[in-house]
């Protein structure tokens, strides 16, 4: 079975025939008396039980009437039957038997490693409610504690945390409610299980221009989105968005982690100073012999060579040396 959507009657006319008709009735029931106790027992027997078949009829029809808010559903179910949704908001009549049940059209997130805990308990409740009176009353209202990270392991098997953000609506009425059975905490649990997978395929960096979960937040999000929505594709579900929201190493390696990235950042920059420092050198060798200012052999050439790399590479100023005599003493 698929979403079925259903047009219900305008619940403004229904509300001026249900008045009518309590009306009606009340006058019936009221001339019917009067004819009775005029001797007419028969007319006023017919009038009577007219009169309280549509003063019943107007108070059954009273439970049809059904307010619909924007980005708001009602699924309608005729004794377990889905009968079909009703998506557009206003105020409409249906069925009095319909039972209609309320579903939330609207854009929703959360945060991975959330979990649902019920508001406190309102104020005036006697603490010697039964179970049942106390569960109905907690699941008034839900919020969300903070989510804590999840600790799993990226593709280089180091241990990492990691959180993301949902971003999701209802899109099939029917799926959502009678495919899964909590569809909220399957989107809870689908996600975190995809956020999961979705670590344990990446590393957490990279420096060869490799897909990586720190320097590649567009695509990790891109397939995490449709990872989660693989997932999700039975519970009537859309995935809007999902990115990630919290990344870091583990605490019991953040400390190496973070002296292994300080020496790859130092490697990286030694190797761009010597790179210029070789160049500069060889240009410098080149102009002294383009314009013959000295002539040095391969000895002294050598020697230059590494006096200029002392200079160009050292990581503190150099001190220089004065030579008094000849160029070879």
């Amino acid at each position: 079975m698929q979403e079925r959507i259903v047009k219900p009657y305008s619940g403004w006319l229904m509300l001026v025939a249900v008045i009518v008709a309590a009306l009606a009735g009340l006058v019936l029931l009221v001339a019917g008396i009067a004819r009775a106790d005029s001797g007419n027992g028969l007319a006023g027997t017919v009038m009577i039980l007219l009169g309280l078949f549509l003063m019943l009829d107007a108070f059954v029809a009273l439970f049809g009437f059904m307010p619909v808010p924007p980005n708001m559903a009602r699924v309608l179910l005729l004794f377990g039957e889905y009968r079909g949704s009703v998506r557009e908001s206003g105020f409409f009549w249906v069925n009095p038997f319909y039972s209609k049940r309320k579903i939330s059209l609207r854009v929703r997130n959360f945060e991975t490693g959330s979990e649902p805990s019920p508001s406190p308990e309102p104020q005036g409740t006697s603490s010697n409610l039964g179970q049942g009176v106390a569960a109905a009353l907690s699941k008034l209202k839900k919020s969300r504690t903070l989510g804590k990270p999840t600790k799993v392991n990226d593709r280089d098997g180091n241990p990492i945390e990691i959180s993301a953000v949902v971003v999701w609506k209802v899109v099939d009425t029917f799926e959502a409610m009678f495919e899964v059975d909590d569809y909220e905490d399957y989107v809870a649990v689908q996600s975190e299980a995809a956020l999961r997978n979705l670590a344990s395929r990446y590393p957490y960096d990279s420096h060869d221009h490799e897909v990586s979960l720190r320097g590649s937040p567009d695509e990790v999000a891109e397939q995490l989105r449709q990872d989660i929505q693989a997932r999700l594709q039975k519970a009537g579900v859309e995935v809007l968005e999902a990115r990630i929201s919290y990344l870091a190493y583990a605490p019991e390696i953040a400390a190496a982690m973070l002296q292994r990235q300080q020496a790859q950042a130092i490697v990286a920059a030694r190797t761009r100073i010597v790179d210029g420092a070789v160049g500069m050198v060889e240009m410098a060798l080149q102009r002294l012999a383009e314009d013959q200012v000295i002539e040095l052999d391969e000895e002294r050439k050598a020697a230059m060579v590494s006096n200029l790399l002392v200079v160009l590479c050292a990581d503190r100023h150099p001190q220089p040396v004065l030579n008094t005599g000849t160029i070879y003493h």
